[in-house]
């Protein structure tokens, strides 16, 4: 039946489905696992990388930029990060485009961009990707971890139709509701960050198909107000940051492992 009405995005099915929406939502649900906890004092994101390998040239990673490997975690500006799941080059075409919009702002108003204004600017996109024919919608999901005055730390989560919605605690790609399921049994309302990245790191040990956690296959940042100028801070690990962080929390990789 689904043959009949899956071949543009702006047909309906007799039940009400869009079919390509939920086939692009299907693809998202294989993707790397994405993991958000919003604290009292900041964000934590954690994601699964998916592409490693020996002959992967991470130079760049480990020495310059901000320390994301441009898959997984991106810095949208001095108040926003960004970890996506599903297709990459989807996920690098709204990255940009969040990036502008927030420039824009900072440019027109010379302040940051509140978190939920940036969230429904990059909704409206994808939303206008399910309406029209000869589109095919945004194959990623989108976790948008901010701060500004309004609402202090927030945590949201976008995905191809265009819906957002905010979370204290949420997963997305692979093994979701298994991590869902932990997260609703581990989290508090008052935890703090060093609590959330424990938390974090719990789930994603429990969660990611790798028997083994490493910075070649996890990608990490937080989200919090400097101590000094009460800024937002967004700190993107670098590989042996993660490791370190790992080693911290007992659950560094085994020697035999490290080659």
């Amino acid at each position: 039946m689904a043959r009949r009405y899956d071949s543009r995005t702006t047909i309906f099915s007799p039940e009400g489905r869009l079919y390509q929406i939920e086939y692009a939502m299907e693809a998202i649900s294989h993707a790397g696992t994405v993991l958000g906890v919003l604290a009292k004092d900041g964000v934590v994101l954690a994601a699964e990388k998916k592409i490693t390998g020996k002959l992967l040239d991470l130079s760049i990673v480990k020495e310059g930029g901000y320390g994301g490997s441009g898959e997984k975690i991106f810095l949208v500006n001095n108040n926003v990060i960004c970890g996506v799941a599903g297709i990459t080059a989807d996920a690098n075409s709204l990255i940009n485009y969040a990036r502008s919009a927030a420039q824009r702002h900072l440019f027109s108003y010379n302040e940051d961009i509140p978190v939920e204004q940036l969230t429904q600017i990059l909704c409206n996109l994808k939303q206008g990707y399910t309406q029209y024919g000869g589109l095919r919608p945004f194959g990623v999901s989108l976790l948008y971890a901010g701060y500004d005055p309004h609402y202090n730390f927030q945590l949201y989560h976008s995905d191809p139709s265009g819906n957002y919605s905010g979370w204290k605690a949420t997963c997305i790609g692979a093994n979701n509701g298994t991590a869902q399921s932990l997260l609703k049994q581990e989290y508090k309302d008052d935890i703090s960050v060093e609590e959330a990245v424990a938390l974090v790191i719990k789930v994603m040990s429990k969660t990611m198909d790798s028997t083994t956690l490493g910075s070649e296959k996890l990608e990490f940042a937080t989200l919090t107000l400097d101590a000094t100028t009460n800024a937002p801070r967004a700190k993107i690990y670098r590989p042996a940051e993660v490791d370190a962080l790992l080693e911290k929390h007992g659950i560094a990789k085994k020697d035999d492992d490290a080659t």
